[in-house]
């Protein structure tokens, strides 16, 4: 059965100042569509309505239009499909019309948050801010500031502890396999990374974070959900 277009009630209250601020205004904030929790932008998927009508996610928060967001998990966006509430949300912000939602928006978001991290770690790479390899991470780690380290999320749990030891309190990011890692250095079976403190881990980070909540890692004994909160070890 087709549903009909979602449109708003002409009867419907005017949202307020406070409301739209938080719905996808100027502030630091917004809130989710699906749990109503007012989060940081950093943690959160902002989505747009495209000229063709479809559901566009809005990874950097830079396209026009009143957009709308949820959190940065798989759950909350595969309970806005079930529920249709990105359709609800669209017509809030006045599209005006029915919403083309593709199969697997977590997933799709999930691929794009990975290009992403792979692209920062390459930009990194060229700009001499990470390192790669085991024996250059642990020369690193002992004579500058690092970070935070990379690990490839499938690769031996020993080296990763021998690294964690080195590093004390540093966070370990496991987000990302080996082949991705390898892909963004530019080498092959990339196992160990660091990141130098700068604009660049700190971006990666964020995203990383963001990642954390979509990603089914692939670890050396096989898939896990991720952790909660969960970019670091």
């Amino acid at each position: 059965m087709q549903r009909p277009p979602l449109t708003p009630s002409p009867d419907a209250p005017a949202p307020s100042t406070a409301q739209l601020a938080v719905d996808d205004g100027p502030g630091p904030q917004r809130r989710c569509i699906v749990t109503g929790d007012v989060l940081d932008r950093g943690a959160m998927i902002r989505y747009v309505v495209g000229p063709d009508g479809s559901l566009v996610p809005d990874l950097k928060a830079v396209l026009p239009g009143r957009g709308f967001w949820t959190r940065a998990e798989r759950a909350a966006v595969q309970k806005a499909e079930a529920k249709h509430l990105f359709a609800k949300a669209a017509a809030r912000a006045g599209h005006q019309g029915p919403l083309a939602v593709a199969p697997d928006t977590a997933g799709r978001i999930e691929a794009l948050l990975t290009r992403r991290c792979i692209d920062l770690i390459g930009l990194g790479r060229r700009a001499g801010a990470v390192i790669a390899g085991f024996d250059k991470v642990d020369g690193l780690l002992r004579k500058e500031p690092v970070a935070f380290l990379l690990a490839a999320s499938d690769g031996a749990a020993d080296g990763k502890r021998k690294l964690k030891a080195l590093s004390r309190e540093l966070p370990q990011i496991d987000i990302l396999t080996s082949a991705e890692l390898s892909l963004a250095l530019g080498r092959e079976n990339v196992i160990h990374a660091a990141f130098k403190p700068g604009r660049l881990a700190e971006q990666f980070l964020g995203e990383a974070g963001r990642l954390a909540g979509f990603r089914l890692l692939v670890t050396a004994k096989g898939p896990v959900l991720p952790r909660a909160g969960a970019q670091a070890e």
